[in-house]
């Protein structure tokens, strides 16, 4: 069994507060999150849970708010699409060198989103990193962003699935 440490961000329904939702949380023995609850309608918690791969760690937390907060909405899994900053802190290197080496490098990964913030999958660009820039890895980094990457995809596609059909 592994330490993972990974971020789920919800969408509260109205009515329930943050304060209120972070109590039936505690109530129903979920008390290994650290809690957000800074923008209005909107919870993020911070896991460090045990499970035997990331998959299984952040599913069964899943799972678990899904229990306490049944009307929750899950937004996203988090380390998944990323910015320069929490790339380089990631990473240990400055965002300066960051956006050196990947706004400025060919065949760096290509961006999730590109705007006036560009964001990109960190699992990509950390294979990318190892491969061609000679970082060090972190396996346990990846595992989990690989696995709250692949959540996010399952999840975004069974919304649209929903919307398709109604």
């Amino acid at each position: 069994m592994t330490d993972y440490t990974f971020l789920l961000k919800y969408r509260l329904p109205p009515g329930l507060d943050g304060d209120a939702a972070v109590e039936e949380l505690g109530a129903q023995g979920c008390t290994d999150a650290l809690a957000g609850i800074g923008i209005a309608g909107r919870l993020a918690l911070e896991f460090e849970r045990n499970g035997d791969s990331a998959y299984a760690a952040i599913s069964g937390s899943i799972r678990d708010v899904r229990d306490a907060l049944p009307s929750a909405e899950l937004i996203e899994v988090g380390p998944d699409v990323v910015g320069l900053t929490e790339i380089a802190e990631l990473m240990g290197t400055s965002r300066q060198n960051m956006r050196k080496l990947l706004l400025g490098a060919g065949g760096s990964p290509v961006p999730a989103h590109d705007g006036s913030t560009t964001l990109w999958h960190l699992v990509e660009v950390m294979d990318w990193l190892v491969a061609a820039k000679g970082y060090p890895a972190d396996p346990k980094l990846r595992e989990t962003a690989l696995a709250a990457r692949k959540i996010n995809l399952d999840h975004h596609r069974t919304r649209h699935d929903r919307l398709a059909t109604a």
